[in-house]
């Protein structure tokens, strides 16, 4: 709508200054001359902006009062500093928005420091080797998170697709990934988003549950999944190389047990660290190439001989 991008000039200008019209117009995705329009319509609407060769700028300290915020930019606050994610809620626009008001709200000497971290700080949540989740769906969930109504959903689960009906709590970003928190049957469950194959919200609502704390749920939650995490141990011999590459690859509770082991003549520690499944520990085991060497539990080590007597079939010596 015009009249926002007419008040979109205004705090541009009162939060960062002379900007020229094309720097504008980049700014709100139109042309020079929409631009050139624009201008016109605020000196004869009484906003007492200058123009020149080198660009526009509000005279005589103009400060306009017009910042409040819309619901859709209060709810995309707490996402100012993830644009990734604002944009994958549909609230990219709206965080925009809230940050340009915010700014034109704050004192010079408070902008002019908002504005530095702006340049200098930035947070990108998934890892190096994920580009995190996609979903048809995350827009309509987090509106039903938003608004409290019920979602019925059909989600792909470990072994098969399953029908539910979800009471949806919120919405959590971990790695990249979406994770849906909401009540389900029994209780209360953890969902992740990019695993809903179809979804209907309903026009049922529910109570928001008293004394619920979506933070404190996930503290509990991934310190419970840790616990879970790991239900055995194996007896294995690392080298030195394997013992720097296990924080990076099997986890901060593998490479503690690693560096308590005990120390052999050869360089190489024996110690006994945690597992999860065999078929999971084979595969992280795998990963460390010739630098692991696993003695228990005997099934794990047999896992492996097969593993890798397959291989050698694959790659014969010249």
């Amino acid at each position: 709508m015009r009249a926002d991008r007419l008040l979109s000039i205004v705090l541009l200008l009162q939060s960062r200054g002379r900007l020229t019209a094309h720097q504008l117009a980049t700014e709100l995705e139109v042309s020079v001359r929409t631009i050139y329009r624009d201008m016109v319509a605020l000196g004869t609407a009484g906003i007492p902006v200058y123009g020149d060769a080198s660009g526009y700028q509000l005279v005589d300290s103009y400060q306009t009062r017009l910042t409040g915020l819309t619901a859709d930019e209060a709810r995309g606050l707490v996402l100012t500093g993830l644009p990734g994610a604002a944009a994958d809620l549909g609230l990219a626009e709206a965080v925009a928005a809230a940050q340009l008001k915010l700014a034109a709200a704050l004192p010079d000497a408070l902008r002019e420091r908002a504005t530095r971290m702006r340049q200098r700080f930035h947070l990108d949540a998934p890892g190096w080797y994920h580009d995190g989740d996609s979903s048809d769906h995350l827009e309509a969930v987090a509106d039903a998170v938003w608004r409290q109504h019920v979602l019925a959903v059909r989600y792909e689960g470990w072994t098969r697709e399953v029908d539910r009906r979800l009471e949806p709590y919120g919405l959590v970003l971990k790695a990249g990934k979406w994770y849906l928190v909401a009540h389900a049957g029994r209780g209360v469950r953890t969902f992740r988003v990019s695993q809903i194959r179809e979804l209907t919200v309903l026009p049922e609502t529910f109570a928001w549950p008293s004394g619920f704390d979506l933070a404190a749920h996930w503290r509990e939650h991934i310190a419970e999944f840790r616990t879970r995490l790991h239900k055995g141990e194996a007896l294995v011999r690392l080298s030195p190389d394997a013992l720097e590459l296990l924080p990076h690859l099997m986890g901060r509770a593998v490479a503690d047990a690693a560096a308590a082991g005990e120390p052999q003549p050869d360089g190489w520690v024996l110690a006994r660290v945690p597992i999860e499944t065999e078929t999971h520990a084979e595969r992280e085991f795998l990963r460390l190439g010739a630098g692991a060497e696993v003695l228990e539990p005997e099934s794990l080590r047999a896992r492996l001989t097969a593993t890798i007597s397959t291989l050698s079939t694959l790659y014969p010596p010249p």
